[in-house]
């Protein structure tokens, strides 16, 4: 049962979209209805607006991050197994892209799940961070750079020997993380994909 309480609180927590609540503070448009369409950082970039994106990115991130962290430090306290540490993850992660606050019209979870690697795991977060900058960098495509980093965070944290929950866990938010960029695979296949700092249509 508190386990289940936990899960409900971080979805809850996750399903707060920064990108939608970010813009309405700064009297942008909803993120929903230019560009991708995505309440994410990357289209509130598409705004023009720097710090509103920055914001948004910091906000998703944190939430995860939090979310995890909570659940870490309890069950640390209490010698309790990683199952809560786990759903609460994967909790987080499914509020990001189906908040019940915005009509489950959510973002696609990049910010939002490299929170929840950094609260399992600070060096499996950096490591994830480091390889989307790097293809980011080097492609400016921001789905390119997630689709490659969500396919490398399982590898990355199973070379850590951690707890098989924590493995399936990660490996769940990177199918959901693709499957939430399929659309943006078809634009990259066809040459249509829009690059980072694109301005909104």
């Amino acid at each position: 049962m508190l386990t289940l309480f936990a899960a409900l609180a971080a979805y809850l927590i996750g399903s707060i979209s920064f990108a939608v609540v970010v813009s309405k503070l700064f009297g942008l448009s909803d993120p929903r209805t230019y560009g991708s369409k995505n309440p994410g950082a990357t289209n509130v970039l598409r705004s023009g607006n720097k710090a509103a994106a920055v914001l948004t990115l910091i906000g998703d991130g944190f939430k995860g991050w939090l979310a995890v962290w909570l659940a870490v430090r309890y069950v640390e306290q209490h010698q309790l197994g990683e199952a809560m540490i786990a759903l609460v993850g994967i909790a987080v992660f499914l509020g990001h892209l189906w908040p019940v606050f915005f009509k489950f019209v959510g973002g696609k979870g990049v910010a939002t799940a490299l929170g929840v690697l950094l609260g399992l795991s600070p060096l499996l977060g950096l490591a994830c961070l480091v390889t989307w900058l790097l293809v980011a960098v080097a492609s400016r495509y921001s789905s390119l750079a997630a689709l490659i980093t969500a396919m490398l965070a399982p590898l990355y944290y199973g070379i850590s020997n951690g707890p098989d929950m924590i493995l399936l866990s990660i490996f769940v938010m990177s199918a959901l993380l693709i499957y939430r960029h399929r659309q943006n695979i078809v634009n990259l296949m066809r040459g249509k994909e829009s690059r980072i700092g694109a301005k909104k249509s």
